[in-house]
């Protein structure tokens, strides 16, 4: 896509009036307009709370239930259509419904699924991450993303023999290791010093003040949940250096970033890390996560070795998962499609920079390749900024453009340049305020 080339005109004053008003009438267009998405939450309110199982998934008035996808587009069950932009919070990077993933998925249940011991599959995915990213010379799997991150910090902590983890504000790493805001109530309870992220002073003091009592550090290379906020390649670096010295290790949280390159934003930025944990995408489409690293870290999970640390799960190696992830990763995850989605990404986030310059849309956009995160610049405050993005989201999903309430997009290999064409276009006629 080609940015737009303009100069930027001053943002005009926005009302607060006029952003209530405009968010009142598309809310009730929009409760108006999906009735059976509403039909289907007072149903679901029966035997999930509040209609919900996944909290992500809330948004005012009440979110739409999708009955089916293909390619880049989804469909409600009120029949609306709407491109796809979210890529299922970047898990959903192959598009909907993608016959190479199906077809090995069969096979897989074919041969008999639950198979009661080691089998090909599982070393054939785990060959193939092992090859891609520089940290890992050895590999374990799990069931999520949240899972491996457990994993990876339970065993920095266990091998170091230190208690205390280095986080950072607005990270997310799973359901239980949550620090928007600093933390969550249901986090494991470690001892944590979250930090300002991208501030390097704030980590250089906090290792000349407990370096000796730090197991790891664990970072995105670009906070996710967070906002789409890119880590500075020096603060990246300075926790490499900072590690290091201090004996602790280094875990990238590579779960989203895993995209970035073939080897993931690790190989872009130059940074090894020694532990990645990745999810999502690797086990095309079915429920995954992993985490690997150097081997004499790796090594401590070896269970012919005396003292092992012990690390079970039922559906570590799932062969249906492994199946789909060696698919995914031949078929689709190679080396040139992920640098072309990387470059669509950046393209896109120069063309909507420009686009809200042009238009004097009191909105930003920031993120690292086809993620990214548009936010709400209003000068109206907490509050106002919040409405501001909900007519946004209510707006564009009016006109067929799905994408994540807190502003998140995640572009999959489906969008091409016609949908994305679209959304520019749908996005040039504003949001009435």
């Amino acid at each position: 896509m080609t940015p737009l080339h303009v100069t930027p005109k001053p943002a005009h004053r926005i009302d607060a009036a006029r952003v209530e008003a405009a968010y009142a009438a598309a809310r009730a267009a929009y409760v108006a307009r999906n009735p059976g998405s509403a039909a289907a939450l007072d149903r679901a309110r029966q035997v999930l709370p509040g209609g919900n199982t996944r909290s992500s998934l809330w948004s005012e008035p009440f979110p739409l239930c999708i009955e089916s996808g293909a390619g880049c587009r989804i469909r409600d069950v009120d029949g609306h259509e709407y491109v796809d932009l979210l890529g299922e919070f970047t898990a959903g990077i192959f598009g909907h419904s993608s016959p190479v993933l199906a077809r090995a998925v069969a096979d897989a249940h074919a041969r008999g699924i639950n198979l009661s011991s080691h089998t090909p599959y599982e070393v054939a995915l785990a060959e193939r991450l092992c090859a891609r990213f520089p940290s890992m010379d050895r590999v374990r799997f799990a069931n999520s993303g949240t899972e491996a991150n457990l994993m990876a910090v339970t065993a920095a902590r266990r091998i170091t023999g230190r208690d205390r983890i280095v986080v950072f504000n607005g990270g997310y790493h799973g359901g239980f290791l949550t620090f928007a805001g600093g933390g969550s109530p249901v986090n494991v309870p470690f001892d944590y010093a979250c930090l300002p992220y991208n501030d390097i002073a704030a980590a250089e003091a906090e290792f000349t003040a407990r370096g000796a009592e730090i197991a790891c550090i664990l970072v995105e290379p670009m906070l996710g949940a967070g906002g789409c906020i890119p880590g500075d390649p020096a603060f990246l670096q300075a926790l490499r250096r900072l590690a290091s010295a201090h004996g602790a290790y280094l875990i990238f949280d590579e779960v989203q970033t895993a995209r970035m390159s073939l080897g993931g934003a690790q190989a872009r930025l130059g940074i090894i890390p020694d532990m990645t944990t990745v999810g999502k995408f690797f086990g095309g489409g079915l429920a995954f996560g992993a985490f690997g690293g150097r081997a004499e870290i790796m090594d401590h999970f070896n269970p012919a070795r005396p003292g092992a640390l012990p690390h079970a799960g039922t559906f570590n190696n799932n062969s249906l998962t492994m199946a789909a992830g060696v698919a995914a990763i031949d078929t689709y995850l190679t080396a040139d499609a992920l640098e072309a989605l990387y470059a669509r990404g950046e393209a896109l986030r120069a063309t909507l920079t420009a686009l809200f310059a042009a238009r004097a849309l009191p909105f930003r956009v920031t993120g690292m390749g086809a993620i990214m995160n548009i936010h709400p610049d209003s000068g109206l405050g907490r509050a106002g900024d919040q409405k501001l993005l909900a007519l946004l989201h209510l707006t564009m999903q009016e006109r067929g453009y799905y994408f994540a309430a807190r502003g998140l997009m995640a572009l999959s290999f489906a969008v091409g340049e016609a949908e994305l064409a679209g959304f520019t276009a749908a996005l040039e006629q504003g949001i009435g305020v």
